[in-house]
């Protein structure tokens, strides 16, 4: 039998929060002052307003609190963990899931946040990681403009589907509708301009050789109607494509001090400028706050959960991680998987085997660890290892052998292969 030491108490004063839109319930436990070894608690309620915060702060500074526990609910913690952090506390952000309650036992807001301080002083919970303002207001501006961009898209969407309503094929001949050529195109038919042969002429470039192709698209019963609303969306476009370049300019003016980060994960196969800006704002540039890569890759759940019961291993899915972070870590595999590098030739043999989706999984842990030793290391540089790097580390012999036992196996025959064909 092997005996444990472990403190009942690592925390002596604390305090948890139980936050709702209006208003919170705060406990406070804190040791007792006549009986040792036993512990004293109080419960209040307050508003969430400003006013009421303070009331709130000046309390817990009376009771010298060193830890205040809150749970992530919705979007109410962020007011409150901001204004007790900038008057000196020690704020933890938990995962409601990593604190649930006893399932049994009644709930109410007074015994939850009881529960809370019990769990948080004990030890029983981690923090979940909650970034520096610079970052938070980076990773505003980043999300907005994703944001900004996928309204766009469905945006041009609709105009598409519009034209197809109208019996135009203009996206069957042109890549892009809302290039040069093809919004010369949508501007004369919302104009009044019905003549395909002439719509057709207003190509520019490489599509002068579609001509006639265009003629044909141009074919079909654009009205008034579908003119109103084509320049409904055009303007919409407009609007949000000159909305989508101010964020990008501000986000340049809020990134400044990370200049050089960008710098290095542009250097990564596949990692734009916007991507690298996408990536410092949802994990940060301190890298002290994951222990190793792995941690990183693991809280941005793109690593497999290991699940093992009664000596079977079962697959389990990577869960449920950041939506944005894995947004950006998509695009990233998608734009590599095209390249001649060492994560594309990565991702293609992965896609063979397992299939895309386990393959973008494997090469996103990838570019992660990447990520995780150039914010870390100041002086690394990333370095291409180069397509053929595991063709080149693949033993021949080895190969051979292991070829010529699958082919045993299928035919149930010894197989000698020829000097002639050895590999």
């Amino acid at each position: 039998m092997e005996s444990t030491e472990e403190p009942v108490e690592l925390v002596e004063r604390v305090a948890a929060l139980d936050l709702g839109k209006a208003g919170l319930v705060a406990c406070v436990r804190v040791p007792h002052e006549d009986k040792p070894g036993r512990r004293r608690q109080e419960i209040r309620e307050y508003a969430t307003l400003s006013r009421s915060l303070l009331e709130l702060a000046d309390w817990l500074r009376c009771e010298r609190v060193e830890l205040v526990a809150m749970e992530a609910t919705s979007s109410y913690w962020k007011p409150v963990f901001y204004l007790l952090e900038a008057e000196g506390f020690t704020c933890w952000l938990l995962n409601a899931r990593h604190v649930k309650n006893v399932p049994g036992r009644p709930k109410t807001d007074k015994l939850d946040a009881v529960w809370l301080a019990k769990v948080a002083e004990r030890g029983m919970c981690s923090p979940s990681l909650v970034h520096p303002k610079p970052i938070r207001q980076l990773r505003d501006l980043t999300r907005y403009r994703r944001s900004l961009v996928r309204e766009r898209t469905r945006e041009k969407q609709r105009c598409e589907k519009l034209l197809e309503d109208a019996q135009i094929k203009l996206s069957s001949v042109i890549s892009d509708i809302f290039g040069v050529s093809g919004r010369a195109m949508l501007e004369a038919m919302i104009a009044g301009q019905r003549d395909p042969a002439t719509l057709a002429r207003m190509a520019r470039g490489s599509m002068r050789s579609k001509i006639a192709a265009l003629q044909e698209a141009l074919t079909g019963h654009f009205e008034d109607h579908h003119g109103f609303l084509a320049a409904r969306m055009l303007q919409r476009v407009d609007a949000l494509s000159a909305d989508i370049e101010a964020v990008g300019a501000r986000i340049e003016a809020v990134i400044a001090p990370f200049g050089r980060h960008v710098q290095r994960l542009d250097e990564i196969t596949g990692v734009g400028v916007i991507a690298a800006e996408e990536l410092i704002a949802e994990i940060g540039v301190d890298m002290t706050r994951f222990p190793t890569a792995a941690h990183l890759v693991s809280w941005a759940k793109f690593a497999p959960i290991d699940k093992n019961s009664a000596g079977k291993k079962h697959g389990g899915a990577t869960g449920k991680g950041n939506p944005w972070l894995g947004a950006t870590l998509g695009e990233i595999v998608v734009g590599v998987s095209r390249t001649d590098t060492f994560l594309g030739e990565r991702y293609r043999r992965l896609a063979r085997r397992r299939g895309k989706n386990r393959a973008i999984v494997a090469v996103g842990n990838s570019v992660l660890t990447i990520v995780w030793h150039l914010l870390a290391n100041p002086d690394a540089r990333y370095q291409d290892l180069g397509s053929d790097f595991h063709q080149s580390k693949i033993n021949a012999r080895r190969r051979e052998r292991d070829l010529v036992r699958q082919l045993e196996h299928l035919t149930g025959k010894t197989v000698v292969l020829p000097a002639s064909v050895k590999i």
